[in-house]
């Protein structure tokens, strides 16, 4: 087709003479283009500064690769961490897989996830792992190591950048961290493979493969306590960004990421082994293009129905979850279970990208095990970013929400507030911003008569309602909640059991 003299777009007025761009044509073009890549990379890599970022806080507070950060009284407000929860107790480390594979010996009776620098699955730990939270050796390898792997004895798995991150939890026992936190500092250990060790047969040595050696000498393991600690995890919104993007992209392998992700990078300047060093002008698009990229985020968060009402988990409700869409793979929905047995759904062919991007902009890492209808495993999740009337949740106003009888939660249920802005817990006088059937960090709720859980979210604790049934507000912040069910029930997949919307009351 021919292209018209004149033509007007959402770049402006674009003029031909005889189907040849003017040059100011042209540029407005490159200005479009630019900023359509600059904006895709915001959406789609936004895991990995996400991903670094994590790597960085755990950095502020004097972790190395390999030292354990513990949340020993549980993770509070004090921190900037992508809605996290005061629920279980945390431990993270990184990985430094550069000079070869790395042994972990894990805990038993946790729930976790190994993922990459862009937060790409590598391995699930604990519960929804191998070791089935009995415990037992990891051995995570990197990119670039060709020699020997032992016979048995690990769960081998494999990542394509030369750091990973280890996020895990742990369950209080009797509403209380202490046995947890014991188990983890007893048992945990973190060191270097030694090819030809445990796990490598005389018969394999034999053959010539790799040479026998000793068992490795096991560090002393470093614990960094962080609760009560204040660091940020959380990447930034303006041009600071995609300098971060840059520095994660030139510490990892050119192959650790998509080609296609990658060549959207690479059209703004950001290329493995080469400076990013951006002109004014770019650094005035990528500057805009951050800003529509986090405007995206919230977006596709609290007003998702707007453009997925897919992502409600039940009919004419502002409860969601955009993971069942795509999956933890953003592509095919989770499998359905049903009489004790996984049926895989038909691949789609298709990324969910804009449940991605909602994802990643609110949540931190990756795992099957986060997304699984499987009754009395996990755990489970719903969003609420909207009062019953369709507004944003007002902190200087106070709103309810009921759960019916029988809440579909095999180990505890609970709510916690996120500040709007952060994402992160919402700092208030409470420091636990949380309500639930757990009496530790704050008192459990109380049911009613009927078997009816009422929690109330406002600034001041209603009268009659008891503390463990309200969480409080900031009435300069906007929040936003999330209902966890460890240890979902069938009433939950069925969607039998519903709770209500949450109601404003004054």
């Amino acid at each position: 087709m021919s292209a018209p003299e004149t033509i007007e777009t959402q770049a402006g007025k674009l003029d031909f003479r005889d189907g040849a761009p003017t040059e100011e044509t042209a540029q407005k073009v490159y200005d479009a283009l630019d900023f359509t890549n600059a904006l895709n990379v915001y959406n789609n890599s936004f895991r990995g500064a996400s991903a670094l970022a994590i790597a960085k806080g755990m950095d502020e507070i004097g972790a190395k690769a390999g030292d354990i950060v513990i949340f020993s009284e549980l993770m509070d407000a004090n921190s900037l961490f992508l809605t996290a929860n005061a629920d279980t107790v945390y431990y993270f480390t990184a990985l430094d897989l550069s000079k070869g594979p790395v042994v972990i010996e894990q805990p038993s009776n946790a729930v976790g996830t190994i993922n990459d620098m862009w937060f790409s699955w590598v391995i699930d730990i604990g519960g929804p792992g191998p070791d089935r939270g009995l415990g037992g050796k990891y051995l995570i390898v990197g990119p670039d190591y060709d020699g020997p792997l032992p016979e048995g004895g690990y769960f081998v798995a494999r990542a394509k950048t030369n750091f990973a991150l280890y996020a895990a939890r742990a369950y209080m026992v009797d509403n209380d961290p202490k046995p947890a936190v014991e188990n983890i500092k007893r048992t945990m250990k973190i060191y270097p493979y030694e090819p030809g060790s445990f796990g490598s047969s005389i018969a394999q040595a034999l053959e010539g493969k790799v040479r026998i050696a000793g068992e490795p000498k096991i560090p002393e393991m470093k614990f960094i306590e962080a609760s009560d600690r204040a660091f940020n995890t959380i990447p930034p919104s303006d041009f600071g960004f995609f300098e971060l993007i840059n520095e994660n992209v030139q510490n990892q392998p050119a192959t650790s990421y998509d080609v296609e992700l990658a060549g959207q990078l690479a059209a703004i300047g950001i290329v493995h082994g080469k400076k990013f060093a951006p002109d004014e002008r770019m650094k005035k698009i990528l500057t805009e293009a951050a800003a529509v990229g986090q405007a995206t985020g919230r977006a596709l968060n609290w007003r998702f129905a707007m453009k997925h009402p897919d992502w409600a988990y039940y009919e004419g409700s502002h409860w969601g979850n955009m993971l069942f869409e795509g999956g933890a793979f953003f592509e095919t929905p989770p499998p359905l279970f049903e009489k004790g047995m996984f049926k895989p759904l038909p691949p789609t062919g298709a990324r969910t990208l804009d449940s991605r991007t909602a994802f990643y902009y609110g949540y931190t890492l990756d795992s099957p095990g986060m997304i699984m209808r499987i009754p009395g495993v996990g755990s489970q999740y719903l969003m609420g970013f909207l009062a019953s009337d369709g507004q944003p949740f007002d902190g200087a106003k106070t709103y309810k929400v009921t759960l019916p009888k029988d809440v579909p939660a095999a180990a505890f249920w609970s709510f916690t507030l996120y500040d709007n802005q952060t994402r992160s817990m919402l700092q208030t006088p409470q420091k636990y911003p949380r309500a639930g059937s757990q009496s530790y960090p704050s008192p459990a709720t109380e049911a009613a008569s009927d078997g009816t859980t009422t929690v109330y979210f406002g600034p001041a604790q209603p009268k009659g309602v008891a503390r463990g049934n309200w969480i409080q507000t900031d009435p300069k912040k906007g929040w936003f909640t999330i209902l966890r069910l460890y240890s979902p029930l069938p009433s939950f997949f069925d969607k039998s059991w519903r709770p209500s919307e949450i109601e404003l009351v004054k």
